[in-house]
């Protein structure tokens, strides 16, 4: 199983910055500290293109964020203060979902370890979101005639408004998010299937939505491909998430949609997400238990 990463590309944040951008570099150590993939196949993504990114984003928009151009109240809609460093980053986390899709549909699963950025929308960015990578890897891998359908399951803490936006009227991108229903965002699109959770739901009413949902959405979508957005913001010690979900929850979350998505024959390119907690070591843990996870099934499978 390959894993693409992008915490080389850095993005320089004031100090007390509340988005933990160390998780990346600290996620990609232990995943090879743990040998939990090989060496070989730690690979640096290519970044997408304007072409790639141009299918789910204005033109105006892009030309904005490409030559610095955004408002300021556009860059505080972001969170993020503009630099060329921000456009890289977000154009190699785009690269790496793109690339994950490509390498899922040779091997059967592979790995961005970061990735997930999915408010951003047609025209404008939002919440730590500047370009939508699953959006435009799903459109990618249609355009070169890999896959007909897809399907996004989106576990992160908050609803996927950006790319039920963006996929609104497209029957070929079938989209599943389960949320805080009082979370951000509150402006909220209707994907496929929405779930929204009341604040401190727990491990049991959680496994069950979902299992649920996804089971659902996978008879609905009859997809050739599956982009899993895990997100580790269900935590119960996340700061931003408003649930009450265990580490061993999550990664039972994990093991099941996995499972769900493999025994359904489905390729599958897995994001991390969100992931918000006070020590940053319970978000690097987090991702790494759906890493470890995807890597398992890989070998089980003989992928």
């Amino acid at each position: 199983m390959k894993a693409f990463y992008c915490d080389d590309f850095v993005l320089p944040l004031p100090d007390g910055h509340r988005f933990p951008m160390q998780k990346y570099g600290l996620l990609r150590q232990r995943v090879v500290q743990e040998h939990i993939v090989a060496p070989r196949d730690m690979c640096v993504p290519p970044a997408a293109t304007d072409e790639q990114i141009l299918r789910c984003h204005d033109g105006d928009y892009v030309d904005k964020v490409k030559h610095g151009g955004l408002s300021d109240r556009e860059i505080r809609r972001i969170g993020f203060p503009w630099s060329p460093f921000l456009v890289e980053r977000s154009r190699r986390s785009v690269g790496a979902t793109i690339a994950a899709c490509l390498s899922a549909l040779n091997d059967g699963s592979a790995v961005n370890l970061a990735g997930g950025t999915h408010h951003a929308c047609t025209d404008h960015g939002e919440g730590f979101c500047v370009f939508n990578d699953s959006a435009i890897a799903a459109r990618d891998i249609q355009a070169r005639g890999l896959a007909k359908r897809v399907v996004i399951v989106d576990c992160d803490v908050h609803q996927g408004n950006g790319t039920a936006q963006i996929t609104a009227n497209d029957p070929t991108i079938y989209t599943f998010s389960i949320h805080g229903e009082k979370n951000f965002p509150f402006r909220k699109f209707s994907s496929n299937i929405d779930i929204g959770l009341c604040d401190g739901v727990r491990d049991h009413d959680y496994i069950d939505m979902i299992e649920q949902g996804v089971s659902r959405a996978l008879f609905a979508s009859n997809p050739d491909l599956a982009i899993y957005i895990s997100g580790a913001d269900p935590f119960v010690g996340d700061r931003l998430g408003k649930l009450s979900i265990s580490k061993a929850g999550l990664a039972k979350r994990d093991s099941m949609i996995m499972r769900l998505l493999q025994d359904a024959g489905l390729p599958v390119a897995v994001v991390m997400g969100g992931g918000y907690a006070k020590n940053v070591h319970d978000i690097v843990d987090i991702h790494l238990e759906t890493v470890r996870i995807t890597a398992s099934l890989a070998r089980i499978t003989g992928q």
